[in-house]
């Protein structure tokens, strides 16, 4: 379980910006969900939205070529039963953004530590980027989202270009017992202290807000041997 108190741990941010640029999207206005003519998830693939009013199947989700592509719709998480970790392991995912995402850059990456993930008092940690080439890290439990990182740019993010395309791959790194170790593109984000996150057990999957249309590739989980 992830404690709420941030003060009690230490966060070394490496090539981040000012805090004077962690702004972020505070104070903009958000566009509507777009609706997506969606359906059934790939076997052995859930997901839940943030909003409990919409649904995973009103995204598009469907397995292409080596991975997945995903429209949406609705801010969601999706996960496989078999993403399940036990003990420290090191998870990436590689997320191509096809197109613009709308008046606002939206943000996709990944997740870990999820747990009762259908439930009201589910939780998990994420690490996302969006468009713009800043990052961010955060805690949802149930309703609450605790945040860890605000949104820093960073300069291994790639921003989407001009047609709204970018490639990032987002790697989450357990196997140390001082830290937790996020990079983008292989370029250093930051080191969590690991006594702040505990147990690294728990579901690894993928977040993808909405409004986007992403490819999902090379989503690896690899337990510390």
């Amino acid at each position: 379980m992830i404690r709420r108190t941030l003060g009690t741990f230490s966060i070394l941010l490496m090539a981040a910006a000012p805090l004077a640029a962690q702004g972020g999207m505070a104070g903009m206005h958000h566009d509507d969900d777009h609706k997506i003519a969606g359906g059934p998830l790939p076997t052995g693939w859930m997901g839940r939205t943030d909003d409990s009013t919409s649904k995973a199947e009103d995204v598009r989700f469907v397995a292409e070529g080596k991975g997945w592509h995903v429209t949406s719709g609705p801010a969601a998480i999706y996960w496989n039963d078999k993403s399940t970790v036990k003990g420290p392991f090191t998870a990436s995912v590689t997320i191509t953004q096809t197109k613009l995402s709308g008046q606002h850059p939206e943000a996709y990456g990944i997740f870990f530590q999820g747990s009762n993930l259908k439930a009201a008092n589910q939780s998990y940690a994420y690490f996302q980027v969006r468009g713009d080439g800043q990052v961010m890290v955060n805690h949802r439990a149930g309703k609450e989202v605790h945040k860890i990182i605000e949104w820093t740019p960073n300069p291994g993010a790639r921003k989407a270009d001009a047609t709204g395309k970018a490639t990032n791959t987002l790697t989450v790194d357990t196997t140390r017992p001082d830290s937790i170790r996020m990079f983008i593109n292989g370029t250093p984000v930051a080191a969590i202290d690991a006594t702040h996150f505990g147990s690294p057990d728990g579901i690894v999957g993928v977040r993808v807000n909405h409004n986007l249309d992403v490819q999902l590739t090379d989503f690896i989980i690899t337990p510390k041997k």
